[in-house]
C-alpha cells in the first residue's frame, strides 16, 4: 500500500505521522501521479500547527511533482508515462501516490527537472504575484526583499534582476547575504542592523523603495512601512515571526499615503486559465536559466518530521525536497 505523512492534530513536527493509506483509482476526469518529488515550504509549518486551520485528520504539502501512471475516463491530454507537477489545497503532497483532476496539472517541459518543479512550483508561482501582480514592478524600481536567501526570496530577487529590477535583500547572517547577492540582489542590509531602515533609505537613493516584499510579518512590520517611499506598496505575504496585529489606517497615512496588500498566491491562480498563465511564465524564466532553482537540501518523505524541524529553526537555505 502507498504511504503518506498524516497529521491528526495540530502542534508540532512531532504530530506527523508516516503511516498507509489506501491506494484508489482515478475517477473520471482524474489522473493518478505516483511522486517523484514533494515540495517542502513554510505554510506547510502554518497548516500543521493549525496558523492556517485544517480539517483533521489531514495531508501536508501542497506542490509535487511526478509521473502520471493512470488516468480517468474522459481525460485527454494526459497519458500513463508523462511528465507533470501540480499545486493547490487542501494539502495532500507529502505522499508516494496522489489522485488529481486533469484540469490542475502542469505539463512539465523536458528543461525543467521533477525536482526542480517540485521545489519551485509553489515559490516560483509566488514570486511571479509578488513582481507581476501585487506589486507590479518596472525597471529602474528599487524595492526591498526579506528572507532574500529563502527559498521564494532566491528566486524572487533572480526574476526581479531579470526585470531590470535593483533589489535590497535582507539576510539574517553573512552566509546568507553572500548568497543573496550571488541571486539577484545588488545590495544586502542584515536583518538585525540597528540603522536598518537608514540604510535602505541611503541605499534607495533618500525617499525610500517603491515595494517591501515582507514575508516575516509581526517582527518586521513597523520597519517595513518606513522603508517605504511615499504611495509606495507594503507587500505583507508571510508571517514568519507571528501575525501582524491589528493596527490604525492613519500608519499608513502618516507614513506618505502608503498602499498596503495581504495577498494569497491561490487568489491568482483560481482558474485553469489562471494557472496556465503563472505556469507558463515561471517554467519559461526556469527552462531559459534567466532564474535557477537551489535545492540545497533533500530528504526522505518519511523524515518530513526532521526537514520541518531544521526549516523553523531556520538551518535550511534555498529550496528543500522530499523523497518519496
Amino acid at each position: 500500500m502507498p504511504k503518506a505523512i498524516q497529521i491528526a492534530r495540530f502542534g508540532g513536527p512531532e504530530v506527523m505521522e508516516w503511516c498507509e493509506v489506501a491506494a484508489a483509482e482515478p475517477a473520471a476526469g482524474e489522473v493518478r501521479i505516483r511522486h517523484t518529488a514533494v515540495g517542502l515550504n513554510f505554510i506547510d509549518t502554518y497548516h500543521r500547527t493549525g496558523l492556517y486551520p485544517l480539517e483533521l485528520p489531514s495531508g501536508l504539502g501542497i506542490e509535487a511533482a511526478g509521473i502520471v501512471d493512470a488516468v480517468g475516463a474522459g481525460v485527454t491530454g494526459f497519458s500513463p508515462g508523462d511528465r507533470v507537477a501540480w499545486l493547490g489545497m487542501p494539502p495532500g503532497a507529502y505522499c508516494e501516490q496522489k489522485l488529481m483532476p486533469a484540469s490542475r496539472l502542469i505539463p512539465l517541459p523536458d528543461s525543467v527537472s521533477g525536482q526542480t518543479a517540485a521545489a519551485a512550483l509553489l515559490k516560483g508561482m509566488t514570486a511571479w504575484f509578488l513582481l507581476h501582480r501585487s506589486y507590479p514592478v518596472n525597471a529602474g524600481d528599487t524595492v526591498l526583499l526579506y528572507a532574500a536567501a529563502g527559498g521564494v526570496g532566491l528566486i524572487t530577487g533572480q526574476w526581479a534582476r531579470h526585470l531590470g529590477v535593483n533589489v535590497i535583500g535582507v539576510a539574517s547572517t553573512e552566509e546568507k547575504a553572500s548568497l543573496a547577492r550571488e541571486n539577484g540582489c545588488a545590495h544586502v542590509v542584515m536583518a538585525d542592523d540597528e540603522q536598518f531602515v537608514a540604510k535602505v533609505r541611503e541605499i534607495s537613493g533618500g525617499p525610500g523603495v517603491a515595494a517591501v516584499y515582507d514575508s516575516v510579518g509581526r517582527d518586521s512590520f513597523y520597519q517595513s512601512l518606513d522603508c517605504l517611499k511615499p504611495h509606495g506598496t507594503m507587500v505583507a505575504f508571510g508571517n514568519a515571526s507571528g501575525a501582524i496585529e491589528p493596527f490604525s489606517p492613519l500608519e499608513l497615512a502618516t507614513r506618505g499615503s502608503l498602499y498596503l496588500t495581504r495577498p494569497l498566491l491561490f487568489d491568482f491562480i483560481r482558474t485553469p486559465e489562471d494557472q496556465a498563465t503563472a505556469a507558463t511564465e515561471l517554467l519559461t524564466v526556469l527552462g531559459s536559466g534567466a532564474v535557477k532553482v537551489h535545492i540545497n537540501q533533500t530528504y526522505a518523505l518519511s523524515e518530513a518530521a526532521r526537514a520541518h524541524r531544521d526549516l523553523e529553526a531556520r538551518k535550511t537555505t534555498g529550496s528543500t525536497v522530499l523523497i518519496p
